[in-house]
């Protein structure tokens, strides 16, 4: 880069830095719109040039807010619907009297769900059996992990494997051993990362408890 077109540049970072720490300067001096020239000519008249591109600068960034506050309401409502999801899930646990079957034959429907399995490190009726370390190895020191086209499919859901295009494990703090819950779905929705995951975190939290009853 010349000296030259260095200059220039240092005063066009000048020039931003000043309107954009005076932004009322043009609007108070309407005559230097005439000397500029507009990024787009829409009419003969330079002024009306210059007003045209402030409104469409105006209007695009608008829409572009616009399109996040959608996004902000629409992960606020996915939020909200698996939390709600997961509260029939851990009522309806509580309840039941075999919390294994719970788990693995009413959940996938409770959570809008293809496939849930529980996983445990210790022998357990109902439960698929992971080598030791396994839970640990998967889950690190995350309570929940969201997971997208996994690999390890067959170890977590056995003939389900199938189902599961994308998951989410669940930690299951049980003090009999470590345990995980695999939420397993086809489409991306349901387990979309913008669901809370506080949410499942309380699921697993709950599975916990229901499994001492067993103990």
């Amino acid at each position: 880069m010349s000296a030259t077109t260095r200059k220039l540049d240092d005063e066009a970072e000048a020039v931003a830095a000043f309107l954009r720490a005076h932004p009322h300067f043009l609007a108070e001096r309407p005559d230097l719109y005439r000397a500029l020239i507009p990024p787009v000519r829409v009419h003969g008249e330079t002024l009306a040039d210059h007003m045209a591109a402030m409104i469409q600068a105006e209007r695009a960034q608008s829409a572009v807010l616009a399109e996040r506050a959608d996004g902000v309401l629409a992960a606020g409502r996915a939020a909200a619907g698996m939390a709600a999801r997961v509260q029939e899930a851990v009522l309806r646990l509580i309840a039941s009297s075999d919390p294994i079957d719970c788990i693995t034959a009413e959940m996938p429907s409770l959570l809008a769900l293809d496939a849930v399995a529980l996983c445990t490190e210790f022998p357990l009726h109902g439960a698929h059996r992971l080598p030791r370390g396994a839970v640990s190895a998967l889950m690190g020191s995350r309570d929940v992990l969201f997971r997208d086209a996994p690999t390890d499919m067959a170890m977590l859901y056995g003939e389900a494997a199938a189902l599961a295009q994308r998951d989410a494990l669940v930690r299951v703090p049980a003090d009999s051993g470590a345990a995980l819950l695999a939420l397993a779905s086809r489409g991306g929705a349901s387990l979309d990362r913008s669901q809370g995951a506080g949410a499942l975190s309380f699921l697993g939290r709950a599975a916990a408890v229901a499994l001492e009853r067993l103990g």
